[in-house]
């Protein structure tokens, strides 16, 4: 028996302002660590996080870290979740996550989120 798929509406998911989300992970993540993610100095993210002067590429690598955490935070605290970040993954041939996402590779970050979710 085949289980009905539900629609959402985009009322339901609203989309978040870029800098709110700059913000949100500054706290979280610390300028050191966004910065090296971000591959931008902190006076770029300060920049983003007042709405101003952000590519197409970077907020899309905004967005995806975002995701991820997201993710990781139905489960983990926020220092938990900076830590996985900074830590090998073996599941990304030993980078860690912040490597990753860095370098263009979010959906192998986010198998290996869940991956970690799921080994929980």
């Amino acid at each position: 028996m085949s289980e009905a798929v539900r629609t959402h509406s985009v009322a339901e998911f609203p989309v978040r302002d870029v800098s709110g989300i700059v913000r949100e992970l500054m706290v979280v993540f610390g300028t050191s660590l966004l910065s090296f993610i971000m591959e931008v100095d902190s006076r770029s993210l300060q920049r983003w996080s007042g709405g101003q002067g952000i590519r197409y590429e970077s907020e899309k690598r905004v967005r995806d870290l975002h995701t991820v955490f997201t993710l990781l935070r139905q489960k983990e605290e926020p220092a938990t979740i900076r830590a996985w970040f900074m830590g090998m993954n073996p599941q990304l041939d030993d980078a860690s996550p912040a490597e990753a996402i860095r370098d263009g590779s979010a959906r192998d970050v986010m198998a290996a989120a869940r991956a970690y979710l799921n080994a929980a």
